[in-house]
């Protein structure tokens, strides 16, 4: 006798956004067919009890078997999706990102969503509202209504037109009111039509020099993949090798994601883009409307949009014709991620474009050490732009000894003549000093009681026009203090200069010259920076004044002196990669001076002038100075010639961190880890937000080696016993030693 033999149940695989670095198993809702379940697609969202709640989980795979028991299986309770949301690329991307950074992989697709949809929301494909007529409309006789003429103008424009948008409709000189007239007249609708997305067309591009030119024919678009490093002076020309290169990407019909390293970056580089492209340009940023996002998000994965400009969590934009990844200022700390999902934007794009096959261009006047050793090391090829463009010169470095010299609002008698004199010849002048605020602390001159932030171990900062002491920290505020609160004296005394104060303190020295104040707390308001360039674009004398936010990447052209306040702090840092980042932020800075016609000076105020470091960097350029700390990381066997992973654990009980990552330390050690432990060491910052925190560094010789090591650390990690309250990380390459 024959017997039937029952089909195997389908299991759904699903990866749900949870803390947990595991993939979980659900048996098919119990409405649905299981047959069927063999056909969803992958990439899908399906909702899933999790716990005591329910939570949507994206589908990897329908498989047969689970090492979870049958009976412990629940069922999956709908799906959500018929087309999959995320496609193979993305998920094979995320997926190696997960196992790479050691990171719970439902974290990261639900990163690769829009908010609504990781939330589970309906999934409608974009389209753009539009108004025609009604079928009350289409009965009416031409002309009517007789009474109201515009009215029965607009009527006569939709019968012709068949479908306007309301954009068109204002531009033809109807107000919004006609318009809801005949709404509430039923004669018209609104519908939501396909976006028409017209082929990309570009403006002439600038005449070459012959190094861009060079650079423009060494790379191929149609070779496949390879990892190109564009090394050019500031002012050499690397946005317009961009903008031709991505001009020949849409030629081919193929897609362009463009990845900055700031939000603040973005709109100076979407007007670039729209003055020269004709295209779709998709703008993706934690800083949209949660709508703007989705929208351009839609634009991507249908391929609508033509060039996709974003930060780093664009990376994970799906784009089905992705044909060039370009990443600017490729050695900005910004593309790497400090908390939760610690990842490299720029290390994740060299991944993406290898799995795509694509080239990837990494470009910058301060060169990573990593990419510079990928491209001495011929993994990446190294273009180089050596000299500005127009014939401009490069500016011209003097060094102010500030040792006994007496300071006018922070000011050397040196700087205070350049910056009469450049105002003087009608021009404009930029200050660089990386601190916001009116002063770094508040100090009372009778008893020495410094204002401290109650929840971290950091000094508040004094913001004089709002009368608060902030923690840049954690963002607690309180009122300034009229008197000390130790011993009640009036004497409270503001320590240090900010920006805020340096403004003051110009607007004093200079009263008949603009200051204009570039940071985080100048800029909060929407349109802030585009009202400054507006002022810069005068070309009248004014005076720039700013943090890093006035580092990266912008074109002043009439900008012929910059001196950077104080660079004393970033001479003497604890970090390893502190005098790397010393003289990318210097050359960075130093390069908004000269690009326009007339030559740019450099003054550097300094206690320290003969400092050996800053002495290579000026006399003999970043170029040298990059290499000589490439040879140091090789003797002292740390990124890139080493590779790091740290690990890191706080809670609110000031030795519990600190016990955790000694019994790690301790079960490592004996399962003979391949990495050199070092620590645990409380952080340099070690109370933040309430929270004490420590950090145990494993420093390995090799990638493979570091990969082992980190798959180890990360399995006793899950295994130890930990308090409710402790929290702890594991950070691969990680940028932020503090």
């Amino acid at each position: 006798m024959a017997f039937a033999t029952l089909a195997p149940m389908p299991i759904l695989r699903l990866v749900i956004g949870s803390p947990l670095r595991r993939l979980f198993d659900y048996l098919p809702p119990e409405s649905l067919d299981a047959e069927a379940c063999w056909d969803l697609p992958t990439g899908i969202r399906i909702r899933v009890p999790f716990g005591h709640r329910s939570t949507c989980g994206i589908l990897l795979e329908v498989c047969q078997d689970s090492e979870v028991p049958a009976d412990k299986l629940r069922h999956a309770q709908e799906i959500l999706d018929e087309e999959p949301l995320l496609d193979e690329g993305q998920l094979a991307l995320c997926l190696w990102a997960a196992d790479y950074y050691k990171h719970p992989p439902g974290e990261i697709l639900n990163a690769a969503l829009p908010p609504a949809l990781r939330d589970g929301k309906p999934y409608s494909p974009a389209g753009v509202p539009h108004w025609r007529l009604s079928t009350k409309g289409l009965g009416l006789p031409e002309g009517a209504p007789e009474r109201a003429p515009k009215q029965a103008q607009l009527l006569e424009m939709l019968r012709a037109q068949k479908a306007l948008q309301c954009s068109a409709i204002q531009d033809a000189g109807f107000s919004a009111g006609v318009l809801r007239q005949l709404v509430q007249k039923e004669l018209v609708e609104e519908f939501t039509a396909p976006p028409v997305v017209k082929q990309p067309t570009c403006e002439a591009g600038l005449a070459l020099t012959k190094q861009q030119q060079q650079v423009l024919s060494a790379i191929d678009l149609q070779d496949g993949f390879q990892c190109y490093l564009l090394e050019g002076v500031t002012g050499s020309g690397k946005t317009e090798v961009y903008l031709q290169l991505i001009a020949r990407c849409l030629s081919a019909g193929r897609q362009v994601l463009v990845l900055v390293p700031e939000i603040g970056l973005t709109p100076q580089t979407l007007r670039r883009f729209q003055k020269r492209f004709k295209a779709n340009i998709g703008v993706m940023h934690s800083g949209l409307a949660e709508g703007a996002r989705q929208r351009a998000w839609d634009d991507a994965r249908h391929g609508r949009a033509h060039i996709v400009l974003g930060t780093r969590s664009a990376i994970f934009t799906a784009l089905p014709n992705l044909g060039l990844i370009i990443i600017d200022e490729e050695h900005d700390a910004s593309f790497k991620q400090q908390d939760g999902f610690r990842y490299s934007a720029r290390d994740v794009a060299v991944k993406r474009a290898q799995n795509e096959d694509i080239p990837i261009l990494l470009g910058t006047a301060t060169p990573s050490l990593e990419s510079l050793n990928n491209a001495l090391s011929n993994r990446y090829q190294h273009l180089q732009l050596t000299e500005r463009a127009n014939n401009a010169a490069m500016p011209q470095y003097e060094t102010v000894d500030l040792r006994g010299q007496a300071l006018r609002g922070g000011l050397s008698p040196r700087l205070l003549q350049q910056i009469s004199d450049t105002i003087g010849a009608g021009d404009q002048v930029l200050l660089f000093l990386n601190r916001r605020g009116y002063a770094p602390s508040l100090q009372c001159h009778d008893c020495g009681y410094i204002a401290g932030c109650k929840h971290c171990d950091a000094r508040l900062t004094l913001h004089r026009k709002d009368a608060q002491l902030r923690c840049h920290h954690c963002g607690w505020q309180m009122p300034v203090h009229n008197r000390c609160p130790e011993c009640q004296s009036s004497q409270l005394v503001a320590w240090g200069m900010g920006t805020e104060r340096l403004e003051q303190n110009l607007a004093q020295l200079f009263p008949d010259t603009p200051v204009l104040r570039i940071d985080r707390d100048s800029m909060s308001r929407r349109g802030a920076m585009d009202r400054i360039y507006e002022h810069i674009a005068l070309a009248e004398p004014c005076i720039l004044l700013g943090t890093q936010m006035l580092s990266k990447g912008h074109h002043f052209p009439n900008v012929t002196l910059v001196s950077l306040i104080d660079i004393d702090n970033a001479l003497f840092s604890a970090d390893f990669r502190g005098p790397e980042r010393m003289g990318q932020l210097i050359t960075q800075v130093a390069g908004r001076a000269g690009r326009g016609d007339k030559p740019g000076q450099v003054l550097l105020q300094t206690h320290y002038p003969d400092h050996p470091q800053l002495q290579t960097l000026l006399g003999q350029g970043y170029g040298e100075f990059a290499r000589q700390l490439l040879g140091e990381r090789v003797l002292l066997g740390m990124p890139p010639s080493g590779q790091l992973i740290m690990l890191r654990a706080e809670a609110n009980q000031r030795s519990a961190g600190e016990t955790f990552l000694h019994s790690l330390r301790e079960q490592a050690c004996q399962q003979q880890l391949p990495g050199q432990c070092v620590g645990p060491l409380p952080a340099p910052l070690q109370r933040r937000q309430g929270r004490y925190r420590w950090q145990l560094m494993v420093r390995c010789e090799s990638r493979p080696t570091a990969r082992a090591s980190a798959e180890q650390l990360v399995a006793i990690a899950e295994q130890l016993a930990t308090p409710a309250q402790l929290r702890w990380s594991i950070d691969i390459d990680p940028q932020d030693m503090l």
